[in-house]
């Protein structure tokens, strides 16, 4: 079977500098942006673009959270493998998230939807990095948003950990 001929009545479209160059794109738009030439800016693309930032902000949320959340999963069911890099997940990813709503206040109405989201993810990492059965955690997430965003909470019982971390 041979390669189909081409119809030479109908023009050949060359792809966009949006599809070949992302980058070139994004400075193109914002030439012509500043510039005011309204008329040659690639507006469809635009339009979807910043419709995916924002939805970029609300996966990020989401992604810290379910981090966040399995870490607090595994500090309190896994007491005694507790480590410094637990720890250390557990305060940068609430730094990152206290950031992240600092510069995007509008996420905060949406903290409830996505903590029940992050929620299932955070099982899931727990269960997948503590060997425990997923019967093991509630099915309910067990912790509020203020405690979960809290640097000072840490579910379970006590931690050498914190005192030496303050040191």
């Amino acid at each position: 079977m041979g390669v189909p001929e081409t119809n030479p009545k109908i023009p050949m479209l060359s792809p966009s500098l949006y599809e070949t160059d992302f980058y070139a794109w994004t400075q193109e738009q914002v030439t012509l942006l500043r510039n005011e030439h309204w008329s040659q800016i690639d507006l469809q693309n635009l339009i979807e673009e910043i419709q995916s930032l924002g939805k970029q902000q609300r996966q990020e949320l989401r992604n810290r959270l379910s981090v966040l959340i399995g870490h607090l999963l595994k500090w309190q069911y896994q007491s005694g493998r507790r480590s410094r890099s637990w720890l250390a997940t557990l305060r940068i990813q609430r730094l990152d998230i206290a950031e992240l709503l600092e510069d995007n206040p509008s996420l905060k109405p949406y903290l409830e939807e996505a903590l029940r989201k992050a929620y299932l993810r955070g099982v899931e990492l727990a269960v997948g990095e503590t060997d425990l059965p997923k019967r093991t955690f509630p099915v309910e997430c067990p912790y509020s948003l203020v405690e979960i965003v809290d640097y000072d909470f840490y579910p379970g019982e006590p931690s050498k950990l914190l005192d030496e971390s303050e040191q």
